[in-house]
């Protein structure tokens, strides 16, 4: 996941992942985009999550797409 402190996408965001993962046996990470120039790209769309290294949701992530993905 893409985001950034204070935002509160973001946590909601972090909480549905948290979940599914804990759930699919998956992991994840969390970069901060204002610590890394090169996603510049997506500050207007944080938090940005990504599976398998492809962008998958934007702003907000449906719990059910996200598990879909992962087991997919």
């Amino acid at each position: 996941m893409v985001g950034r402190a204070g935002c509160h996408l973001c946590d909601e965001a972090r909480a549905v992942i948290q979940r599914v993962v804990a759930e699919t046996g998956d992991d994840f990470a969390e970069v901060d985009i204002d610590s890394h120039e090169d996603l510049a790209r997506y500050t207007d769309e944080v938090p940005v999550t990504f599976v398998d290294g492809r962008q998958h949701d934007y702003w907000r992530v449906d719990e059910g797409r996200l598990r879909s993905a992962l087991q997919g």
